[in-house]
C-alpha cells in the first residue's frame, strides 16, 4: 500500500465519522430555531407548545418539494393560527427557512375558501431602498385581496412593523391544503404588531 492508498483511507474514515457529526449538529442547529420561536412567542404572551417530532408532514398535509423540510411545529392555544410549522429549503446556497402559519379552513361552500388564489403583500416604500413603509396593499385572488385592503386594522398593525421584519413579504395560501390554509413569511422573530397582523389575517380565512 503506498501513500496515496493510506491518504484516501485516512479520508474516507474522516468523512465517515465526521459527515453524521455533522448533520447530527445541523439537526440541532435546526430544532434550536423552532425552540427559540416557541420561547420568544410565549414572551409576547401567546400560549405556544413544541408538537410532537415528525408532526410537520401530518400537521400541513402540503406535498413537500425537493430539498423542503419540517424542523419543528408549534402548537398555539386561544388564536386562530393553530399551529407555526418552521421548514427549510435547502438549496447549493445553503438553507433557507420560513414560516408557515397554518389555519384550520374546512373550505365549506359558505367560506368561499375553496379555489382561492394565492395573495400577497405588497409595500409601497419612502424609497428604493430599506424605506419606511407608507402603504400596504394585497394582491392575488380578488375577492380575498379586497377583503384584506379593507380591514384597516390589518393594515395599521403591519405599518406599524420595522420593515426588516416584512423584507419577504407575507403570502397568503387559502388552500385549504388537507384542511388547512397558510400564512407564510421568512423566518424571523414575529414582533407582536406582526403577530396580532397573521392573527387578523388567519380570522378571514377562517
Amino acid at each position: 500500500m503506498d501513500w496515496a492508498d493510506i491518504i484516501g483511507l485516512l479520508l474516507a474514515m474522516v468523512a465517515a465519522v465526521g459527515l453524521p457529526l455533522a448533520l447530527r449538529s445541523r439537526k440541532r442547529g435546526e430544532g434550536k430555531k423552532a425552540e427559540e420561536l416557541c420561547q420568544h412567542l410565549h414572551g409576547i404572551g401567546v400560549k405556544a407548545s413544541m408538537a410532537e417530532e415528525g408532526a410537520g408532514q401530518a400537521q400541513s398535509g402540503v406535498k413537500r418539494s425537493w430539498g423542503q423540510t419540517s424542523v419543528g411545529v408549534i402548537k398555539l392555544a386561544g388564536r386562530n393560527i393553530d399551529a407555526i410549522n418552521v421548514n427549510g429549503v435547502a438549496s447549493q446556497f445553503g438553507v433557507k427557512y420560513f414560516l408557515d402559519y397554518q389555519v384550520p379552513c374546512l373550505g365549506s361552500p359558505g367560506t368561499g375558501a375553496k379555489g382561492r388564489k394565492k395573495t400577497r403583500m405588497v409595500r409601497k416604500k419612502s424609497s428604493a431602498g430599506w424605506g419606511h413603509n407608507l402603504d400596504i396593499h394585497w394582491k392575488g385572488d380578488r375577492d380575498l385581496a379586497r377583503m384584506l385592503n379593507l380591514d384597516y386594522r390589518l393594515k395599521d398593525r403591519l405599518l406599524q412593523c420595522d420593515p426588516v421584519e416584512l423584507k419577504c413579504g407575507v403570502q397568503v395560501f387559502p388552500g385549504p391544503d388537507n384542511g388547512y390554509a397558510r400564512i407564510r413569511t421568512a423566518y424571523n422573530l414575529p414582533s407582536p404588531q406582526l403577530f396580532e397582523a397573521i392573527d387578523i389575517i388567519a380570522r378571514r380565512l377562517k
